[in-house]
């Protein structure tokens, strides 16, 4: 029985689908003004393991997820510069041309970490007019109202508004109450818009639309959605009103997901979301990573340094998406390592198994590769299950070749593709020809101990793998 730490509720809870083997999962986009730092590609590999391994547990997954092209601020608390204004501005481009520009970075670095492409993926552009359509309904029923500059969720109107956070709301108006207050004429500090007027701090706002909503400051009531309401009405959208998961950082906790709850179930009087799930942050050498100490890499960085991106996705998994992870060189060097030590056993396992169908899954390891994962996903232990089966001597090839390449399934680790590559010695490198050779000469002369030092060599410095058959010495080398 998979069970899931629901943020709301703060415990492990029996998940149990709207609709019987089936799952609507939700997962927080970027906002695409930058190229994203490896922070938030352990974010989308969080979210991939997880998607992955529900449909391993056979359910039907539809994901969406979206993609933010207007109305983020620089702060959440809806004060500062529009994201998307402000690399339009760096730039000196279009706020579309930004857009299409970073979706495109991120969709090749995702799928260079082998994440799957989820069903849906929505521009906040895109649905204007139901944005628009949803902040009527809060203003009839009374939980929004305007004011020259923005149209506001009233949070008092909403019960149990902290219910996901924590915390207490009185506590909540009066620290707001200490910042500084663009909007006067807010009933309370910690309301927060869900339609921003084209007037004050947002008077040359690139990015508007016309609505219906009456402001003193503008006509046509011009001006653009928040970030909240986005959200919220994409996952409506594509998923429908009440969907089974939705997934995001610790630091939409506090101010983001609550508003999302809110301003939703206000608007469809039934319950948002069944399951939070909320992924910790990547750390860098102990600390937050920062563009200013050089510390925000992206994955061109990674590569740059040598590194197949898929030895990020490794190192991601060696942590709950539950728990702080570090990143350091050091750890990623042990991820290569440890990476390419699977692959050179994979490779041993196909070159054994020959051209023979494979055997079926062991049912002891995947029972145990299974226990992990309805263990709140916990990805780590399932991890370490692959390690014991590919450790196993008491299990025929075969079927550990099987089981492993049916786990990876989940991995995504590229097993079968980066290794089932048998090739002639004429295609390995010069150098390790040359000890092909060698060896060739070793076992002429019956030197086993030579034959079997040049036979390490060759796995160590070319991950070339050699296996002795009655046909002659067969190599394989890739990944």
């Amino acid at each position: 029985m998979l069970k899931i730490y629901n943020t709301l509720g703060r415990e492990l809870q029996e998940f149990e689908p709207i609709e019987l083997g089936k799952v609507s999962f939700y997962h927080c986009g970027p906002t695409v003004y930058w190229v994203q730092h490896i922070g938030n590609m352990r974010a989308m590999t969080l979210a991939d393991l997880v998607r992955r391994s529900l449909m391993y547990m056979d359910y039907e997954v539809k994901m969406a997820r979206n993609y933010t092209d207007v109305g983020h601020l620089t702060d959440d608390g809806d004060e500062g510069e529009d994201k998307m204004a402000k690399g339009a501005e760096r730039e000196n481009l279009t706020p579309q041309q930004i857009a299409d520009k970073y979706i495109k970075l991120f969709n090749q670095d995702i799928t260079a970490l082998n994440t799957i492409m989820p069903e849906a993926t929505p521009r906040a552009t895109e649905y204007i007019q139901p944005m628009i359509d949803v902040v009527q309904v809060l203003l009839d029923k009374g939980y929004a109202y305007a004011t020259p500059k923005a149209v506001y969720f009233d949070v008092s109107k909403f019960d149990n508004y902290t219910a996901l956070s924590g915390q207490k709301l009185d506590q909540n108006i009066q620290d707001a109450g200490k910042a500084e207050v663009s909007d006067p004429d807010k009933k309370h500090p910690a309301d927060f818009s869900v339609w921003f007027f084209k007037t004050g701090k947002h008077e040359n706002a690139i990015q508007y639309w016309e609505s219906p909503f009456e402001s003193s400051a503008v006509e046509n009531g011009e001006g653009f959605p928040g970030w909240h309401l986005e959200c919220s009405v994409m996952a409506n959208a594509e998923l429908g009103k009440t969907i089974d998961i939705h997934m995001g950082g610790i630091e939409h906790i506090p101010v983001h997901h609550p508003n999302e709850i809110a301003q939703s179930e206000a608007a469809n009087d039934q319950t948002f979301v069944n399951y939070w799930l909320h992924n910790e942050h990547l750390l860098v050498d102990g600390g937050k990573m920062a563009k200013s100490e050089g510390t925000s890499y992206t994955l061109e960085d990674i590569t740059e340094k040598g590194y197949d991106p898929l030895v990020l996705r490794y190192f991601f998994m060696q942590a709950h998406y539950r728990s702080k992870q570090n990143f350091t060189w050091e750890a990623m060097d042990a991820a290569q390592t440890a990476y390419q030590r699977m692959l050179n056993r994979v490779r041993e396992l196909y070159l054994k198994s020959g051209e023979q169908e494979l055997a079926k899954v062991s049912a002891k390891y995947k029972a145990g590769f299974v226990e992990g994962l309805e263990d709140d996903f916990n990805v780590p232990h399932s991890l370490a299950i692959a390690w014991d089966l590919l450790k196993d001597k008491g299990i025929e090839d075969d079927a550990k070749l099987a089981t492993i390449l049916d786990f990876d399934r989940v991995l995504g680790l590229e097993l079968e593709s980066k290794t089932n590559n048998p090739q002639t010695a004429d295609e390995v490198p010069d150098a390790a020809q040359e000890l092909l050779k060698e060896r060739e000469q070793a076992r002429a002369e019956k030197d086993w101990a030579k034959s079997d030092e040049i036979r390490d060599r060759l796995l160590k410095e070319f991950s070339v793998i050699v296996k002795d058959t009655s046909d002659g010495p067969k190599t394989a080398i890739g990944g």
